[in-house]
């Protein structure tokens, strides 16, 4: 098949399967089987492909097909500018977050310790630890499978850092750093599960079926790890240190409420590129 055939093949396939950017989706995978790029399809439309090729774009397709996630076939997600490994141990780092980083690195200053509770694929943390100087970070996660993950994107991007396997803070009780005794973190950050239990089942095939519900259920009001993080993060920051939360669209009130009740200062949430409440921040006095 040629090259314009395999793409409309593909095409076909994910638009009978109902997949939302079937054509965006078919050409995208077509570049990662062939190691092509968007202009192949402009000035080689018409060359013939191998047919290990054709038989490798074909299966990826079926499987796209079934609604696996696009990011799952290729094993790569683009976040913050940066390549991240990923897979179905790990929640796919969306754009969403990065609204979360960018905050976080306007109140980061050099040298700062930071803490990223509920970690995945570490995109968050690897992020600010690769656009800051000389800062120290160390990532924390309940499954050891994301954490495999985490520690290989540190290793390709040649990021510093510590992935410890376990619940929130617990792990901290146990470790001691290398460079320092000091257990106390001048940011905390985190992504945690916020979706309601009730409604995961509702969502599109690609996240309930496929990315790891730990990673999502976030209780029966979406708001269990945000009541456990806030209760116990003054005991393991600085005084002036920064709390930042990503949280769903609807949570903007109730979290900075959770935050001022536990006492932190000048909270405030900030909006995503849409408009929707997408990151609340405060200050420990």
């Amino acid at each position: 098949m040629t090259y314009k055939e395999l793409y409309l093949y593909g095409k076909q396939k994910l638009e009978e399967a109902e997949i939302a950017e079937a054509a965006l989706d078919a050409r995208l995978l077509l570049e990662y089987i062939c190691h092509t790029d968007r202009n192949e399809l402009i000035v080689r439309a018409d060359s013939e492909r191998s047919g290990m090729e054709e038989t490798f774009y074909k299966t990826i397709v079926e499987k796209r097909a079934s609604h696996i996630p696009f990011q799952y076939l290729t094993g790569r997600q683009e976040f913050m500018g940066l390549g991240f490994q990923v897979n179905e141990h790990t929640l796919i780092p969306r754009q969403d977050t990065e609204v979360l980083v960018e905050e976080a690195l306007y109140h980061l200053s050099d040298g700062m310790r930071i803490l990223d509770l509920c970690t995945g694929s570490g995109c968050i943390l690897l992020s600010l630890l690769r656009y800051s100087n000389e800062c120290e970070g160390i990532g924390i996660d309940l499954s050891p499978k994301a954490l495999e993950v985490a520690r290989e994107n540190a290793r390709q991007l040649q990021v510093d850092a510590v992935f410890l396997e376990g619940d929130l803070f617990a792990p901290l009780m146990d470790f001691v750093s290398e460079k320092t005794r000091d257990t106390l973190f001048d940011m905390v950050v985190s992504n945690p599960p916020y979706i309601e239990t009730a409604v995961i089942g509702t969502l599109m095939p690609e996240v309930c079926e496929h990315e790891p519900r730990m990673a999502l259920d976030g209780g029966e009001d979406g708001l269990d790890f945000y009541r456990k993080i806030v209760g116990q993060a003054s005991s393991h920051m600085r005084r002036g240190g920064y709390l930042l939360f990503e949280i769903g669209c609807g949570q903007g009130n109730v979290v900075k409420e959770l935050m001022c009740q536990a006492g932190f200062e000048q909270v405030e949430v900030r909006k995503d590129y849409t408009g929707l409440d997408r990151v609340v921040f405060g200050v420990k006095p």
